[in-house]
């Protein structure tokens, strides 16, 4: 897949597309189904498949205070959208111009001009230019008249209710972790480069691969019986810490994942760490060593858990785990 960053690195030949636009935050079932009549499309114009996004979510650049967690980062959003078989992801910035153009100047510049769109996928509830008064109906109309196709987007639904990265925020509040996997199609799972850290966790007896957020809020906190993947193929069964870390007064959040059985060095790697089952909720302690007992419990019940997983996966109950499930 290729990631263009910005529109002025758009080029000629990148003309001549397949395109849906949205927020695809969680990249869920839903979007998993439109990126799906995406590529259908695509196929049948012999085009390229192209999906537009945006940085920072246009709920973070009105209201920064009251827009909702994330899912994902956008490194996560281009694992997903890569892994289902996009050829081309453009991130626009979201910003004063974005927001003051209108939305006829909107499709003729970015889905006439710069991407010469031949079909356009997208719901009946996308709305964009100023003031949002770009609708649908708008676009259908504009499409008729330059010469792009549009189409309404799959409503895709599961037990009854619309898949929305809404359903799988809440889920995911609850520490419903299995709830949150069935709307995404897999674990939710988080993504980073390992660095070191104060090396507690060494010490306690539980050495960790920490992965920082970046001031990324995130939708669950807690301890959790996890999978992750390496950069160079490894599979690494483990049970991780996500949070705040309160017992040592942490003040962004981060993910520690201790991997069982495991001496290498990953420092530097890649992990894309899948969250199995949430153990408990993330508490402080008013010593390390309650801390580390506690640890003790966690790594226990991490690995019950595990072993019940594959039994699942092996006996057909459960899907087979992927690297990533957003």
């Amino acid at each position: 897949m290729e990631l263009i960053r910005g529109r002025h690195n758009l080029r000629a030949r990148h003309h001549g597309c397949a395109v849906t636009i949205g927020n695809f935050d969680g990249v869920h079932l839903g979007h998993q189904a439109v990126i799906r009549q995406l590529a259908e499309r695509a196929r049948e114009w012999h085009a390229p498949s192209c999906v537009v996004t945006f940085e920072p979510h246009p709920r973070e650049y009105f209201a920064p205070a009251q827009a909702p967690v994330r899912l994902s980062r956008l490194r996560d959003k281009v694992a997903a959208l890569r892994r289902l078989g996009v050829d081309r992801l453009l991130v626009l910035r979201f910003d004063r111009r974005l927001v003051e153009q209108s939305p006829a100047d909107f499709v003729a510049e970015l889905l006439i001009r710069e991407l010469g769109a031949r079909q356009v996928v997208v719901g009946d509830d996308f709305r964009f230019g100023r003031g949002r008064a770009g609708d649908f109906s708008l676009l259908a109309q504009m499409g008729a008249d330059h010469g792009f196709a549009v189409e309404r987007a799959t409503t895709f639904s599961l037990d009854g209710e619309r898949v929305s990265s809404t359903r799988v925020r809440a889920a995911l509040a609850a520490g419903d972790m299995a709830s949150a996997a069935r709307l995404l199609g897999g674990p939710y799972t988080i993504r980073g480069r390992v660095v070191h850290g104060e090396k507690l966790g060494r010490d306690l007896g539980y050495p960790t691969a920490n992965l920082p957020l970046r001031g990324h809020q995130v939708p669950v906190t807690g301890v959790f019986a996890v999978v992750a993947w390496s950069d160079d193929g490894r599979t690494l069964p483990g049970v991780a810490s996500l949070g705040w870390r309160p017992t040592v007064a942490g003040t962004v959040p981060l993910l520690e994942v201790h991997a069982f059985d495991f001496a290498g060095d990953l420092y530097g790697a890649h992990l894309a760490v899948a969250l199995l089952e949430r153990l408990r909720p993330e508490v402080r302690f008013d010593s390390l060593a309650e801390l580390t007992e506690q640890m003790h419990r966690d790594a226990a019940a991490a690995r019950a858990c595990l072993q019940h997983h594959e039994g699942a996966r092996r006996d057909g109950t459960a899907p087979p785990l992927q690297p990533g499930g957003n």
